[in-house]
């Protein structure tokens, strides 16, 4: 026998697990930029030894949720919406922007790293081009970690 839960528990229950995915997903982008160069290079990827180390843009696209639907931040703009009817309406216009830069430097972020792993492979491309784009889509990540501090400002979540 199942007993069915009323409209706003389930509501309640999915609110709660939102506000989760916001913290963690903050808290591994604050991780990501704290430990840039050692998350954004893999010395272990290259058949020769002697070449050294190659930047790993797919960690940023990691990180900001597009490679994986299990990543807290994957599709957060869905759950940022889901958490507006948290928002005390004095903080609705403000929240509304977060949301929308949240998309924009999410979408940038992950484009530049996107790109950054095209830039040897490109005429007059080089590790200068890969360099140059992932420290881009870094400004990008920073903005957007900064969006999530604004979000769990508004709705006065707890960062441990």
């Amino acid at each position: 026998m199942s007993i069915a839960l009323p409209a706003n528990a389930a509501s309640s229950s999915q609110a709660e697990k939102d506000k989760e995915k916001i913290v963690k997903g903050y808290k591994r982008l604050n991780y990501l930029l704290d430990n840039w160069e050692k998350e954004t290079t893999n010395c272990k990827r290259q058949d020769n030894p002697y070449m050294g180390c190659e930047r790993n843009p797919e960690k940023v696209m990691e990180y900001l949720g597009f490679k994986s639907m299990d990543d807290p931040l994957f599709r957060a703009d869905k759950t940022l919406i889901r958490l507006q009817s948290l928002v005390p309406d004095e903080s609705s216009a403000k929240y509304q922007d977060a949301v929308d830069v949240w998309l924009e430097k999410a979408e940038e972020g992950s484009g530049l790293a996107f790109v950054s792993s095209w830039g040897e492979a490109n005429p007059g491309g080089g590790k200068d081009r890969v360099e140059l784009f992932i420290e881009r889509s870094r400004k990008d990540v920073v903005e957007a970690r900064d969006v999530l501090a604004t979000v769990i400002a508004i709705l006065g979540l707890k960062v441990d």
